[in-house]
């Protein structure tokens, strides 16, 4: 995956947050403060979390005559 793909969201939810800053009326700042921090939020996850999407760790082998415990 391109940095292209994963700052997408992020920079998309910050364009919102100026956006809503500059269009309110007065200025509201914590709206608009809440919208970077979660933007930086996922562009933290997108970094951290995201490409260890395709990492599959190893199972355990499935014992085919494995009975459950009868009640």
């Amino acid at each position: 995956m391109s940095l292209k793909r994963y700052l997408f969201l992020p920079i998309l939810i910050a364009a919102v947050g100026v956006a809503y800053w500059l269009l309110t009326n007065p200025h509201e700042w914590i709206g608009s403060v809440m919208l970077v921090v979660f933007a930086g939020a996922m562009a933290v996850m997108g970094w951290v979390l995201v490409p260890t999407l395709d990492n599959v760790g190893p199972t355990a082998p499935v014992d085919p005559d494995f009975e459950p415990p009868k009640r």
